[in-house]
């Protein structure tokens, strides 16, 4: 087979969860383990960090390579879902693999795919140990799919977990509370394996400090460590102070961050913890690296479709949040801007709380409502009329580039166009 004929046996064959959602779900380990047995138990041959969390994991996984690749190291990624290509869920030193890589690996294993039928991810996240393995790399960043407790890469030990924010994303998964999810997210704090958590959070933070006791973790707040203040957006960058609050010694640091968006001030303060506490056991990742691996993250690591300037003239923007955290967080920052008009170009997988999420956005803004290829997404004239129902009055299209176009056709030089409202929307923006 070829690429493209693999790929599509993968989608034809395995049930994919980012296109039929939770039906493609297999609960438990079970199918992860008979794989990655089979093939020999690779996860065990490399050293690894899990990240885990609802918002801000990806940017977290790709800062924390972005920073081993500057130290150095041969680091292996692995994320999902991917924005353009399959082979973006398995990086080395921000290089997705070869096409060849996953066409080998589905023909070599053909036999055992079909005989344990496992999920599309649970044969992806095989695929990237394997790989991993093969490759002999020095660190492996896992990020996990979805929850914790029962994902496919939890399977690993690492030398760190980190959790990132907690918010309300996939609740008929993981559960309609913040203690609820947070229990799941806790699911990846392994025995003795030090914790950092990002952010502090009063509902959520007790449910891991009980897991972290139960397992004699050590377990690290980033937030009460680490200060991070934003100064300003200089050349494309913007510009960080972190300071260590308990550490005298620390200097306060000026940082660059190619990652814009205001946001990621809570992912900053859990990547420096992080590093922090690799530095003892065995790593060296000195100042040097981790100021340059900020500075110069989307570059290293390919990373896209994070608060992304398409253009400046008008101002586009594209960002895959796609919940009500990681869009409230959106809104605020696309409010710290100074435009003359706002463009919201936005589209929606079905089984989210789209009218909680539209309620958000200012209804002054012009809004261009769209679809896209996938069964999971939200119909265009159901998105239109749901956000009627909130007071967001707009035009639907066939699909984002139809919609941004008709954003561009309206729009002065001195306005915003956001783009957004789920990972397929930027996937499909043919300027990404």
């Amino acid at each position: 087979m070829d690429y493209q004929s693999t790929i599509d046996y993968l989608y034809q064959k395995l049930p994919v969860f980012h296109r039929i959602g939770a039906a493609a779900l297999k609960p438990g380990l079970t199918n992860i383990i008979a794989l990655c047995e089979a093939l020999g138990s690779p996860q065990m041959r490399f050293k690894s960090i899990h990240v885990a969390g609802t918002n801000g994991k990806g940017s977290t996984s790709h800062l924390l390579s972005a920073i081993f690749q500057s130290a150095g190291y041969n680091v292996g990624l692995h994320t999902s879902p991917h924005l353009k290509s399959y082979t973006e869920r398995f990086k080395i030193n921000g290089q997705p693999c070869d096409e060849r890589v996953v066409v080998d690996f589905v023909a070599k294993h053909k036999a055992l795919i079909e005989a344990i039928e496992p999920s599309f991810f649970e044969i992806s996240v095989a695929l990237a140990f394997d790989y991993f393995a093969q490759q002999n790399v020095d660190i492996a960043i896992i990020e996990v799919g979805l929850g914790g407790r029962l994902d496919s890469t939890n399977i690993i030990t690492p030398v760190l977990s980190v959790i990132t924010n907690i918010s309300f994303d996939h609740t008929d998964l993981l559960g309609n509370t913040l203690k609820e999810i947070a229990f799941e997210k806790a699911g990846i704090i392994k025995s003795h394996v030090p914790v950092v958590i990002s952010e502090t959070q009063a509902e959520t933070a007790p449910v891991f400090i009980e897991k972290a006791k139960e397992m004699e973790a050590p377990i690290y707040f980033a937030d009460q460590h680490y200060s991070v203040q934003s100064q300003q957006l200089e050349k494309g960058k913007r510009l960080l102070t972190v300071k260590n609050e308990h550490d005298p010694m620390f200097a306060e640091e000026t940082v660059e961050l190619d990652l814009i968006g205001k946001y990621q001030l809570k992912n900053v303060a859990g990547v420096w913890q992080s590093v922090e506490l690799l530095n003892q056991p065995g790593f060296h990742l000195p100042l040097e690296a981790v100021k340059s691996g900020m500075a110069n993250c989307t570059t290293l690591t390919s990373f896209k479709g994070r608060w992304q300037v398409v253009q400046e003239k008008p101002m586009i923007v594209a960002d895959v949040a796609h919940n009500y955290g990681g869009l409230s967080e959106i809104v605020q920052q696309i409010q710290s801007y100074e435009f003359a008009q706002l463009h919201v170009v936005l589209g929606f997988v079905k089984d989210k709380d789209v009218q909680g999420v539209l309620s958000l956005f200012p209804t002054n803004a012009r809004f261009y409502f769209c679809s896209f290829d996938s069964p999971r997404a939200l119909p265009t004239n159901e998105l239109v009329y749901i956000a009627g129902k909130v007071g967001l009055i707009g035009r639907g299209y066939s699909d984002v580039n139809n919609a941004l176009g008709a954003a561009l056709q309206n729009a002065s030089s001195n306005d915003f166009i956001y783009v957004g409202g789920s990972t397929f929307v930027v996937s499909e923006l043919s300027e990404i």
